[in-house]
């Protein structure tokens, strides 16, 4: 399991010529981090003295920051197995009229699983960066930059499995699946670089 590695295993395997873990795998990577980030922040508030008054609300972010952690974890996998079936596609054979369509159908399938898997992630990478935000206005200023780093790379994320979506998006050929899939994803983009400016402007103002 490629979440089970060891983080220099991990990256040796990034850079190796292998095709994956690629980019798909380090958008979700990001995007954990992000929420382990904001569970250390979470974690470093919740009974601490001075904020008292947080702790409902932070033992309720830290559930959510886990469960983005946990499932932008898994995420790494099923960008591998994804790519691993879109190549699969690829390699089906085309002798024959019934054979092209064939593969034509299982390129197209694939490409659309290729299209949902990163969507989902930058679904959760925006999640990441939206608990950013109290994490940074109301969490322990302790560890304040870390909620900043949090925001950062949950933004790494998104834009990241972004760039997945589009790429795949080009060659689907259902337009009303790529109009939707594209429409998805700009409504997370939708006020991000602002939104990112403000809660990075917040931590350097606690700093």
């Amino acid at each position: 399991m490629i979440k089970d590695m060891t983080i220099q295993t991990f990256l040796d395997e990034l850079a190796s010529k292998a095709s994956t873990p690629g980019g798909g795998g380090g958008a979700a990577v990001n995007g954990a981090i992000g929420a382990a980030l904001i569970s250390m922040v979470a974690n470093f508030t919740i009974g601490k003295k001075g904020y008292e008054d947080a702790h409902d609300e932070f033992t309720n972010i830290l559930k959510q920051s886990e469960e983005l952690r946990s499932k932008l974890t898994d995420a790494i996998k099923d960008d591998v197995d994804v790519f691993n079936r879109v190549m699969a596609a690829y390699g089906m054979p085309k002798e024959t009229e019934e054979e092209k369509k064939a593969r034509t159908e299982s390129i197209q399938t694939a490409l659309k699983e290729a299209t949902d898997v990163p969507l989902a992630c930058a679904k959760l990478c925006r999640q990441v960066i939206d608990l950013s935000e109290p994490a940074a206005q109301r969490g322990n200023t302790n560890v304040i930059s870390d909620a900043g780093v949090a925001l950062l790379a949950g933004y790494a994320g998104l834009r990241s499995a972004a760039l997945n979506v589009y790429i795949n998006i080009g060659g689907i050929k259902d337009k009303e699946f790529a109009d939707d899939r594209r429409q998805q994803l700009e409504s997370l983009l939708d006020g991000l670089e602002g939104f990112k400016e403000e809660v990075y402007d917040l931590v350097k103002s606690k700093l």
